[in-house]
């Protein structure tokens, strides 16, 4: 079984990504934004303990990046318990489960990243498991088969899906605990820069951690990629201080504007206001157009652009509102109606 376990755990982290989990809160208290899914969690975390049950099954969806991961981290953190990690895509075969499952430790914490990726076939081996804590197992082949159910620890499945909507409906409600993550608002990540900063031995200004902030999509996970890029900015082209006038030059320089756009951000933009006339466009139309996959777009860009009120979505596509076209600094068609 461990053997099977450690083959298809995820490989040895990078560098960055180590630096990355280091800026990661190890307990709720230390979690930034949230408020209203911290306080649901600290009822059921100290219902749990006090109970000395696990945990309820916890299902965290949202765009990537606000901190799904570190959740269910510091989930295991409160309870004081085994932490188990994996992804949907690496769950291939029944072993494959049974592996995870039956070596867990009891009321252990077992996160599955991008669960909405589980094949189908293994997610009737997930039914009772999260709801008696029995694993049925088939042995043997044909006439002779039988199956042989093995009592499995009381554990606790913290799933993570970025696609919500890809979840079948079985599944879903077997999560005794359900809640999306929303955007940060500006303030919330200026926390997080400050505290990232501090962690990273990183000298900077309130109007420092401000800039950076206000161009970090709402997403904590690029507050910190941008925070160590400016720091780098400091270092080289400055006093190491990441001063606001620091901060925006460095942003500048990653092109990144003032709404948090980046370059590709805004090639999605432009392609729907030149090329298709303000749209509506297909998602499909629009991937082949600037050359990025389908999923990426409707996952990690669309969400930002979305919320921040330049794109709409239509039966028909995708369409630039008026806000696009004067980001942009273009002239929509006098013939379009935009909001």
């Amino acid at each position: 079984m461990s053997s099977s376990a450690a083959r298809i755990q995820a490989p040895e982290a990078l560098p960055d990504e180590e630096l990355d989990r280091s800026l990661r809160p190890r307990r709720l208290a230390d979690f930034v934004g949230q408020t209203a899914l911290k306080e649901q969690l600290a009822v059921s975390i100290a219902a749990a303990a006090s109970r000395d049950e696990a945990l309820d099954h916890v299902l965290l969806a949202g765009p990537p990046g606000l901190g799904k991961t570190s959740l269910a981290q510091i989930l295991a953190a409160e309870l004081d318990v085994q932490f188990v990690q994996t992804a949907g895509p690496a769950l291939e075969r029944k072993g494959d489960v049974a592996a995870f499952l039956t070596a867990l430790e009891p009321r252990a914490v077992f996160f599955v990243d991008e669960i909405h990726r589980l094949p189908r076939a293994l997610e009737e081996t997930f039914y009772p498991a999260m709801e008696d804590g029995a694993l049925p197992i088939t042995v043997g082949q044909g006439a002779g088969a039988r199956v042989v159910t093995i009592d499995l620890p009381p554990f606790t499945l913290v799933g993570a899906t970025t696609r919500t909507g890809l979840l079948t409906t079985p599944l879903r409600d077997r999560f005794g605990i359900q809640h999306r993550l929303e955007h940060y608002r500006p303030e919330e990540l200026a926390e997080i820069v400050r505290r990232s900063a501090r962690l990273l031995e990183v000298e900077i200004e309130g109007g420092g951690a401000e800039a950076i902030a206000q161009r970090s999509r709402g997403t904590p996970r690029v507050a910190n990629r941008l925070l160590k890029r400016v720091r780098d900015y400091a270092e080289v082209r400055g006093t190491g201080v990441v001063s606001e006038e620091v901060a925006s030059a460095a942003l500048d320089l990653l092109e990144v504007d003032e709404r948090g756009l980046d370059r590709l951000d805004r090639e999605i933009l432009r392609t729907i206001c030149e090329k298709f006339a303000g749209g509506p466009v297909g998602l499909s139309t629009l991937a082949i157009a600037v050359g990025e996959e389908q999923d990426t777009i409707e996952d990690v860009y669309e969400p930002y652009l979305l919320q921040s009120g330049l794109i709409e979505r239509t039966p028909r596509g995708r369409t630039a509102t008026r806000r696009a076209w004067e980001h942009l600094r273009l002239e929509p068609p006098g013939t379009m109606t935009l909001i």
